[in-house]
């Protein structure tokens, strides 16, 4: 009986440490974060299955910190965090990356105006005649026990507490055929899609390009409204756990979200119709492959229950999620 206890012990001794081998830990600095997807130099290799310990910065590299900053003190919109190279990960591959925790890292969020940017002001894109908006800065309180962010007014005494809603702003892999993409841009491979989707209990689907996939992710959110109108969320660095999974032989052109409700598909582009048709044409292929249905009766039946999500219409590309309800599918024909 003794030995057996104390062989117990030691297998309840060593379970520990042979999980924790499968948890990556990297910090992400100013002096190591990269502002392009594109294929580079891996910061960490890890297995399929592997748990990525990680951190990013927020969309202004965490400079922005006390009335008086400006945006002239910003090196570059959305630092990033990797890339990671997943070993096993090839071109026609899945990259499936689920999120399983995210947390607001620090007591002050940023949201700002920069000038010939957001949706309600003069761009490179939407010339107009008038002088564009002024640069003014917003300070957030971040309060981790109520679990929201409070928004002051600038011009007057009014003030309004937000719930908390952690997200990744930027999250993809490199592009295909060598592409550097900015890391302000969404697109096939992900990137800046702005998506309050990218959050704890999702599973993210993408592409995989090249060897490695190589992975990144940053611009951290702790709350945003429908559209990101005025160019900001309330930004923020963030603490993330990720498990980074490779679906062998399963090809996609586009990202998508999964969770136990619904299954959801991403388009990137403008104007703003073409990124909805993406968006709705991706799921009609999905709910097809996966599901059994015709394209045409997925069609249909995406006419009467689809929801839609503007994520963002201030990028270079505008951001649409496209998602049905599973309760409305028949069972999976793929698993």
């Amino acid at each position: 009986m003794r030995c057996t206890f104390a062989a117990l012990l030691l297998f309840l001794a060593v379970i520990p440490a042979a999980l924790a081998q499968n948890v990556f830990h990297y910090t992400a600095t100013n002096s190591n974060v990269k502002y392009l997807f594109a294929t580079a130099e891996p910061v960490a290799h890890l297995k399929s299955g592997d748990i990525l310990d990680t951190n990013t910065l927020d969309c202004f590299g965490n400079v922005l910190r006390k009335p008086g900053d400006t945006l002239s003190m910003v090196k570059g919109d959305n630092p990033l965090t990797g890339p990671f190279f997943v070993e096993g990960a090839e071109p026609g591959d899945t990259l499936a990356v689920k999120i399983l925790d995210l947390q607001v890292d620090g007591d002050i969020g940023v949201g700002a105006f920069a000038p010939g940017f957001g949706a309600l002001n003069e761009t490179n894109y939407t010339p107009m005649l008038h002088p564009p908006l002024p640069e003014r800065i917003w300070y957030y309180h971040i309060d981790h026990a109520a679990n929201t962010a409070t928004f002051k007014a600038l011009d007057t005494d009014f003030s309004v507490k937000i719930p908390l809603h952690p997200f990744f702003g930027c999250i993809g892999v490199a592009p295909a055929e060598g592409e550097a993409r900015s890391s302000v841009v969404p697109a096939e491979f992900g990137g800046n899609m702005d998506s309050p989707e990218a959050s704890v209990g999702n599973t993210v689907y993408f592409p995989v390009n090249v060897n490695g996939g190589l992975f990144y992710i940053g611009d951290g959110h702790a709350a945003m409204g429908d559209g990101e109108i005025a160019g900001t969320a309330i930004e923020v660095p963030l603490k993330a756990r990720v498990q980074l999974s490779v679906i062998k032989g399963r090809t996609i052109a586009w990202p998508q979200f999964e969770n136990d409700d619904a299954i959801m598909t991403v388009g990137a582009y403008r104007p703003l119709d073409d990124a909805l048709r993406i968006a709705f044409t991706e799921l009609v292929h999905w709910i097809h492959k996966d599901y059994g249905l015709s394209e045409l009766d997925a069609y249909e039946l995406l006419s009467k229950v689809a929801k839609i999500h503007l994520n963002e219409m201030v990028d270079p590309n505008y951001v649409v999620v496209a998602s049905i309800e599973k309760k409305y599918l028949p069972p999976k024909t793929k698993p």
